[in-house]
């Protein structure tokens, strides 16, 4: 049985078989704040987000297409 240890979004052991949460995104890029994620949704910057009723979600994929993105960009 998975413990809630195990259901975190983690970049270095690859990410879940689920859709994110803001609150993942922060844990996963240790930011100060959730806000943070709420702001770069607000400026477009971040990886893109959709909304499930009031829930705003995340797709793993598309999180690691923007990572790869921040990567090609510092090289």
């Amino acid at each position: 049985m998975a413990t809630p240890q195990d259901s975190r979004a983690t970049l270095r052991s690859g990410l879940p078989d689920r859709y994110l949460t803001p609150e993942d995104l922060a844990e996963m890029f240790s930011l100060p704040s959730v806000e943070t994620v709420y702001a770069w949704r607000k400026k477009r910057t971040g990886p893109p987000g959709f909304r499930v009723g009031k829930h705003l979600r995340y797709d793993p994929e598309a999180v690691r297409a923007w990572v790869n993105s921040l990567d090609k960009e510092a090289a």
